[in-house]
């Protein structure tokens, strides 16, 4: 049997294109094993799938100035020799990488035992931890166009992000019904993000009075960000979050908003839903949204609002200007090469595997 080792951490993002890698890789018969952090998000997220796992000591790779920077160091090199360690003895035929701070030492690991790497990089500008793992790397998949030059010669593969087979396996009626909404009217999805985004959530809501005309809205807004003077509002239904029924809300989803997350917003171009993208400012992230979002923007997969420019009024102008046009985004996402990253992914993985 073929034996396949993966690793990411620290965000859910780092994890969740790991977790859609799932079903192919047991049909192509890879016994799966998982090394991550003692206790970080990943482990929680693989504990309902039957994998093993394995953590290791980490230690998260700052460019700037703090006492941590001392210590960690240290965390990583006894990260790396448990993963040597565990690697040397389970002897896996490839590792898949998603990056992520506690990725460097399995990588570096798995390179100096001759075990061939395949790494994903998500956003349009390469992470640390990743790029720390580059030099050693059969393969580095990522999202972008723009990416392919920053990445090194002969290894680069634009693959898209994998995402969860049962996203596209929804069913219209059941959103409906989930939501109280009827069939003759177009339905937005705003997604705002895990933690909710508050201007976001605002601008749509200021909105509603001009959206509702046309259309039905359901709104993830995030954990404790329920507006209760809005639940009796007719076409207007809000959930913290969601899980099971997302596929649900995406099949009656006629157009979306939503941040500019690599993840996120890879889901919509393989679903090929229309989409208005509200990333997050450079103020608060380290601007990678932005990037994300403007090639989405150029490609014609999306439009893009900046958040210092949110309005009510501009979102809704925009909200009918996507909807009037959604077949011109619709086509331009069919035609993208980012598409099957399920397939493109599991081809290089069967490679590196092989030799």
């Amino acid at each position: 049997m073929k034996r396949i080792v993966l690793t990411g951490g620290g965000t859910a993002g780092h994890v969740t294109p790991n977790i859609a890698l799932l079903p192919a890789l047991r049909q192509a018969g890879y016994e799966i094993a998982y090394l991550g952090s003692y206790d970080g998000i990943e482990k929680k997220l693989i504990a309902d799938f039957d994998i093993p796992y394995t953590g290791i000591s980490t230690g998260k790779l700052r460019r700037y100035l703090d006492v941590r920077n001392f210590t960690d160091p240290f965390r990583v090199i006894k990260g790396f020799s448990e993963a040597r360690k565990y690697l040397k003895e389970y002897r896996p035929d490839v590792v898949f990488s998603k990056g992520g701070f506690v990725s460097v030492p399995v990588v570096r690991a798995a390179a100096a035992l001759d075990i061939p790497c395949i790494i994903h990089e998500s956003d349009m500008t390469p992470g640390l931890a990743n790029k720390l793992c580059f030099p050693v790397a059969e393969k580095i998949c990522c999202n972008f166009p723009e990416t392919m030059k920053l990445l090194p010669e002969g290894k680069a593969v634009l693959t898209g992000s994998p995402i969860r087979a049962e996203l596209a396996q929804g069913n219209k009626i059941a959103g409906l019904d989930l939501c109280g909404f009827t069939a003759n009217k177009p339905v937005i999805l705003v997604i705002g993000g895990s933690l909710g985004a508050a201007n976001v959530n605002k601008a749509v809501r200021d909105a509603l009075p001009q959206l509702l005309v046309d259309f039905q809205i359901v709104h993830l807004c995030g954990k404790d960000k329920i507006d209760n003077l809005l639940l009796a509002t007719p076409g207007y239904r809000q959930f913290e979050y969601i899980k099971a029924e997302l596929k649900d809300l995406f099949a009656m989803a006629d157009i979306v908003i939503s941040r500019a997350g690599a993840n996120s917003i890879c889901e919509l171009l393989a679903l090929k839903k229309p989409n208005i993208l509200i990333p997050l400012p450079a103020a608060s992230s380290r601007g990678d949204q932005l990037l994300n979002a403007a090639s989405f923007e150029a490609q014609g997969f999306s439009i893009v609002i900046n958040e210092d420019d949110l309005t009510a009024e501009l979102l809704s102008d925009r909200v009918h200007e996507l909807f009037s046009n959604r077949q011109s985004y619709h086509d331009a996402m069919s035609r993208s090469g980012q598409m099957d990253s399920v397939r493109t992914i599991m081809k290089l993985i069967e490679e590196a595997a092989s030799r």
